[in-house]
């Protein structure tokens, strides 16, 4: 036993110095990506633009540390959607992989576990679409984590907005809210909606709410449609909204839904099709602005992945990269500590979903959001949303 013990050990001490010799050689960034499990496009996403970031990057020369410039090379890992399968994959990458940063996991139940893991390692994490606010704070202390990050916004910045779109813009005067009970995420968009809307004047009619798996939900849509709402608030995620707002549909409901940023994959809008048409949704980016950062990269995106149009996953995750790179190149050298410090302190990233700056001890950056709407089978800019 104890002679097995010691092979076990130094087999892992041979591992770690291969490792530590490659990561000598490269810039090695993990990335943690849903590509299997329930929204597989959200995970694609994710990876195609890390992808398209770190060969950005590579191709204009790389990043110059530790005196030598030097390429990025990616490790990525699938979450499969599963939380414990994204801190497995988490250890992993901290543990065998030698990577000096992690980008993602994105969704928020798969970021809170990996992000503890980080945390806890001291390792730099920047998710690019957890928007729970719970991601970047310690539990125990209530105060921000050191070493995790996102490139988003956060739940409570978008509820707030949509409550107040609600109510001001579409001037909604009564409101039905369905959401899935059983996350976390979703819960706190639905919450922090019904009190943003009510602080406006607003009245919530109706909420009521379903477990993910449901696949009827003919009682609740019974109930909403007999408190006639101007609005149905759904923050769903877009594999959810096609059958809620069909259901909803064939039981003569004909108000316009209005959805959160878990609505914002194209693959929403072919499965919907026109019992979507006219809803709205907020979202962290919209491929229908103006600005030459964003067209630029949406034009390149499309020229390497087949002529689709990159959804907000896609940008953030490049931006997340982006900013890891500009961070990493500032530390100067492959040190986690340095690399989290110089993160703190990124001049204002122009980014393809907006500027990313970070206030002191804050994981979290000041930034903008834009308000879509479906409008002839796709997605289109209807308004802006400042903090």
């Amino acid at each position: 036993m104890k002679t097995k013990n010691i092979s076990i050990a130094l087999m892992g001490f041979f591992i770690l110095a291969g490792c530590g010799k490659l990561k000598n050689d490269t810039v090695r960034i993990g990335v943690i990506a849903e590509i299997t499990g329930a929204i597989p496009a959200v995970g694609a996403s994710c990876k195609n633009g890390a992808q398209m970031a770190a060969k950005e990057i590579n191709d204009a020369g790389g990043i110059m540390v530790d005196g030598v410039i030097k390429k990025i090379e990616l490790f990525i890992e699938d979450s499969a959607s599963k939380p414990e399968q994204a801190a497995t994959v988490a250890q992993k990458l901290i543990t065998y992989s030698g990577v000096i940063a992690i980008v993602g996991p994105n969704s928020s139940s798969n970021a809170l576990p990996a992000a503890e893991i980080a945390e806890k390692a001291g390792m730099v994490l920047m998710t690019p679409w957890s928007t729970d606010p719970k991601t970047t704070i310690d539990a125990k202390t209530g105060q921000p984590k050191k070493f995790v990050f996102r490139a988003c916004f956060t739940d409570t910045f978008e509820g707030k907005v949509l409550g107040s779109f609600a109510r001001k813009e579409l001037k909604a005067n009564k409101v039905a809210i369905l959401y899935d009970v059983a996350s976390d995420v979703l819960k706190i968009q639905a919450e922090i909606f019904r009190e943003s809307f009510e602080e406006n004047g607003g009245k919530i009619v109706a909420f009521e709410t379903y477990t993910k798996g449901d696949k009827d939900f003919s009682a609740q849509f019974t109930k909403i449609k007999s408190a006639k709402p101007d609005l149905i608030f759904l923050p769903s995620y877009y594999t959810d909204v096609p059958l809620q707002v069909q259901q909803a549909r064939r039981l003569g409901i004909k108000v316009p839904f209005l959805g959160s940023d878990a609505w914002s994959s194209e693959d929403l809008v072919r499965m919907c099709g026109a019992d979507c048409e006219g809803s709205y949704l907020l979202n962290h980016y919209s491929p229908g602005t103006t600005n030459p950062v964003t067209q630029k990269f949406i034009a390149q995106y499309r020229a390497q992945f087949g002529g689709a149009t990159p959804d907000d996953v896609a940008a953030l995750s490049y931006d997340a990269l982006k900013v890891l790179a500009q961070a990493i190149a500032l530390a100067g050298k492959l040190d986690r500590s340095v690399v989290r410090d110089a993160l703190s302190k990124v001049p204002a990233y122009p980014g393809v979903t907006g500027v990313i700056k970070y206030s002191p001890g804050s994981g979290d950056p000041v930034k903008g959001a834009v308000i879509l709407r479906i409008k002839n089978g796709g997605f289109s800019w209807f308004a802006d949303a400042q903090p």
